[in-house]
């Protein structure tokens, strides 16, 4: 039974993976700051239902906060790391670019100084797909180059991924990066696409359609997601950049169609040209984390949507 540390315990995915390591016997410490980028009521409800169930150490502090770090290695002897916790959001990156650097980048670091002077424990840490900004070569590799970011959002988390990379070397660092591609499922965040999608199309409200419909992304379901967390947290690399998606890239009419069927509801939409930050497509190749983490995706997009709506409508009464 090991103690392990996750970053963003409150959030989408951390709650998640909390949840999964509470579930297998884990003791689990929760550190999240509840910030109000989207309603902290759904980040309480996510750590309530924990609670509710099983018996995390749940901390309230920032991570740019080191001595609230210091305190929490001090405290509960951390064996691993699931930083989980980021400023989410390309395009609320573009009009408030100091929150995600100070979040992504220099939380990051507190962390991995922090963690390093107590025991230096395995960091497993999550970056994003966006790192491979409008790449055209497809599917994306971990091998491919990543120096041309679209959004500050990108930008941040490839900061990250050379952060840990610094610190492997300096200090010896285990350090794993995930590259999340379009996570979806229950309990997850307003801000997503198929979130606000869903509370649109209950009331009734046009949904927009970016780049006219013909955005592609490959949407991850949540349980893949958390087994590929746990998957890196068990085998932890000296220093490995691993994506974590579906590796089937949909379209938007397809997904809105597949949502469609799910809700019952038929969408009233509103096509629109690309938003900056955004590009037009994300494929994640998976044979690295095939390889390295025996994991791969198994959740088909109808089935994912199926669950997040059997969540959504009890959840807000709809």
């Amino acid at each position: 039974m090991a103690t392990i540390l996750v970053t963003g315990g409150a959030g989408f995915i951390g709650a998640h993976v909390a949840r999964a390591l509470l579930s297998r016997g884990d003791r689990v410490v929760v550190v999240d700051n509840f910030n109000p980028y989207y309603d902290p009521a759904l980040k309480e409800a996510r750590v309530k239902s924990l609670l509710a169930e099983f018996s995390p150490t749940v901390v309230r502090a920032d991570l740019t906060d080191r001595s609230a770090m210091e305190k929490i290695f001090r405290d509960h002897g951390v064996d691993k790391i699931a930083h989980l916790a980021a400023q989410a959001g390309v395009r609320y990156s573009i009009s408030n670019p100091r929150v995600y650097v100070e979040s992504n980048v220099l939380g990051t670091l507190t962390l991995l100084e922090v963690s390093r002077r107590h025991g230096n424990p395995p960091f497993i840490f999550a970056s994003s797909s966006s790192v491979y900004g409008d790449n055209e070569k497809v599917p994306f590799s971990e091998d491919d180059r990543v120096e041309k970011p679209v959004s500050l959002y990108a930008a941040t988390k490839r900061t990250v991924e050379l952060l840990a990379l610094n610190y492997h070397r300096l200090h010896g660092t285990a350090c794993t990066g995930l590259r999340f591609f379009t996570v979806y499922g229950p309990w997850g965040r307003p801000d997503m696409a198929y979130f606000s999608f869903t509370q649109k199309m209950l009331s009734g409200a046009e949904i927009d359609l970016y780049n006219h419909g013909k955005m592609e992304r490959d949407f991850t379901y949540i349980d893949d997601i958390v087994r590929g967390v746990v998957a890196a947290l068990d085998r932890p690399q000296g220093y490995e950049l691993i994506n974590l998606g579906n590796h089937h890239p949909v379209r938007l009419g397809e997904f809105v169609a597949t949502l469609e069927a799910a809700l019952g509801v038929e969408a009233k939409t509103r096509m629109l040209p690309m938003q900056a930050g955004d590009v037009p497509k994300t494929f994640a190749d998976v044979e690295k984390a095939k390889r390295l983490l025996g994991w791969e995706p198994t959740t088909k997009l109808a089935d994912g949507l199926r669950q997040f709506v059997a969540w959504y409508r009890p959840y807000f009464g709809v």
